[in-house]
């Protein structure tokens, strides 16, 4: 079982205990009490965990569609009307979402949640003796909450800086430049306090080199953020993670096997990463569920039938133009076989397979061969959104099978774990911010960086050049479906691009709306420029 998940039943009960013991008519019928608890490192894991529990919640689910499905990496059109869901995903990609998108709203209270229970657990704990223990375990709660900062920030820019549990005032908006040094602020005070730790002792809770990719990651997107370009800081934080003493991280050589159902500390690429396991119901990682061709459950084994809305868009699916990538072997496409040569057939009808077939042998029975093709059409003109309700448009679109499914699990949810930051993303941001204009360290230049990357990534010979351009389409095959790609594409200058469906150029779409329910809680925030 994950090391941080075991912990979580016990949380629930921490918290229980010490909020009791401040109503003093409640007879204390427990050993553990604030003169005894926390005091070992299990205690404070204990205490932490509703924390990491939150974390888990939202990220596969709110933040993936949010980062995922407004940019060209991936598109849920409707099919029959099945996953329209009101037009939330269709608001997604044609970028028209507004304060009453259910995601929107959805990911604002998972991330405030973050916040609120790390305010929570940091007053619980503050009156513990002072130990080795309790000064990471306060470390690592302001780490993880800085990161939920981070994510708000780059989703909605201006938003309250909330750190104190129990404020009963409503907090006022700040500007994204005081967020940002907020966070800056944040982490460079707790650097000293967190673990250089690195594996199984404390896999799934952010350890010195986390802080060090959520800065790298903030000056990175400095210009972006506060309109100042801080590339040079942006090389030294991903310095401090590859020069770091013993070389914590190494490159995995198998791509493929890095995200697989038994994924774990054993993963030297990983620097954060979220523990899933779908044996609990406090996190969803139900990837499979979106992008699995509902005709391939038998190939894979699921004990459940795949949903299949989700796949890519032609123009993300373009940067896999290296026949020799170990990174193609992600997608699902064209036609398909089982393991053994087999083809992979669906029995139906002439109407079941084309819903729109006229012939008057509609109603007879074929067996096709199925084929997962690469456009995606909205061919049913009754509905929104919609590529129609049969096999054609149930195969329409490259699937993305990154994190492979789970034949394991006996409910829709998965045991792989999914990394927030890895040492690839840490050698392309560097390689980035030289090509940027930071000064080179380390005897490394961008391209160098680059083909350290590639040498284990594919077979193709190194490059002799590269530019801004190139360095965005490696991003795209080595980072796909990690939420990191809305970040790139602004970063970039192509958020405004056409692609699929999308011909909106609005550059007010950087940031998401201020959800109404928010706004309705804390008269005080703002709407963000562009939105009712």
């Amino acid at each position: 079982m994950k090391n941080l998940i075991k912990y979580i039943a016990g949380a629930a009960l921490t918290l229980s205990v010490l909020t009791s013991c401040h109503k003093l008519d409640l007879k204390v019928e427990t050993q553990l009490t604030p003169e005894t608890f926390p005091q070992t490192a299990q205690h404070f894991v204990q205490l932490t965990g509703q924390v990491y529990v939150q974390l888990r919640q939202g990220w596969s689910t709110d933040y993936f569609f949010m980062q995922t499905l407004s940019t060209d990496e991936a598109i849920m059109p409707a099919r029959g009307g099945n996953w329209y869901d009101g037009g939330t995903y269709e608001m997604h990609h044609k970028h028209t979402w507004n304060k009453d998108n259910g995601h929107v709203n959805s990911g604002w209270s998972w991330l405030s949640g973050i916040i609120s229970k790390a305010n929570q657990s940091l007053f619980l704990l503050k009156d513990a003796p002072e130990s080795p223990a309790k000064t990471s375990a306060i470390a690592e709660l302001r780490a993880t909450r800085a990161l939920a900062f981070f994510m708000m920030m780059d989703l909605w820019g201006n938003i309250p800086i909330v750190t104190t549990f129990g404020e009963t005032t409503s907090p006022e908006t700040k500007t994204r430049q005081e967020v940002f040094a907020f966070i800056e602020t944040e982490l460079k005070e707790i650097l000293p306090d967190l673990s250089i730790a690195t594996g199984t002792a404390n896999y799934g809770r952010p350890n010195k080199y986390t802080a060090y990719a959520i800065l790298a990651k903030m000056y990175l997107n400095s210009e972006v953020y506060t309109g100042t370009a801080r590339y040079n800081e942006a090389v030294a934080m991903c310095d401090a993670i590859t020069t770091a003493t013993g070389t914590p991280y190494s490159l995995e050589s198998d791509f493929k096997k890095m995200f697989f159902i038994d994924n774990g500390p054993q993963i030297k690429e990983f620097i954060f990463a979220i523990p899933y396991d779908p044996g609990y119901s406090n996190g969803f990682m139900i990837y499979s569920r979106y992008s699995l061709p509902r005709s391939l459950q038998a190939k894979f084994s699921l004990k459940h039938t795949p949903s299949a809305p989700m796949s890519t868009l032609p123009e993300f699916y373009a940067n896999f133009n290296d026949p020799n990538d170990k990174r193609n072997a992600q997608w699902i496409k064209g036609l398909q076989t089982y393991y053994d040569g087999r083809p992979v057939t669906v029995a139906t009808t002439r109407k079941g397979y084309d819903q729109f077939y006229t012939g008057s042998d509609a109603s007879n029975p074929i067996t096709y061969q199925v084929d997962i093709t690469p456009n995606v059409t909205l061919r049913d003109a009754s509905r929104p959104f919609d590529a129609g309700n049969d096999e054609i448009a149930w195969n329409m679109g490259y699937r993305n099978n990154k994190f492979y499914c789970d034949s394991t699990s006996s409910n829709r949810n998965q045991n792989n774990d999914v990394p927030i930051f890895r040492l690839s993303d840490i050698l392309l941001m560097k390689a980035e911010a030289i090509l940027r204009g930071a000064t080179p360290t380390q005897g490394q230049t961008a391209l160098s960086l680059v083909n350290q990357l590639r040498s284990v990534r594919t077979t193709s010979p190194a490059w002799t050049s590269i530019t801004l351009e190139d360095l965005y389409k490696e991003r795209c095959r080595e980072m796909s479906w990690e939420c990191w790609h809305r970040n790139d594409m602004i970063r970039f200058g192509k958020y405004e691009g056409t692609w699929g469906f999308k011909t909106d150029a609005q550059t007010f779409h950087r940031l998401m709306p201020i959800p109404a329910s928010a706004m309705i809680l804390n008269p005080k925030l703002k709407q963000n420029p562009g939105y009712n």
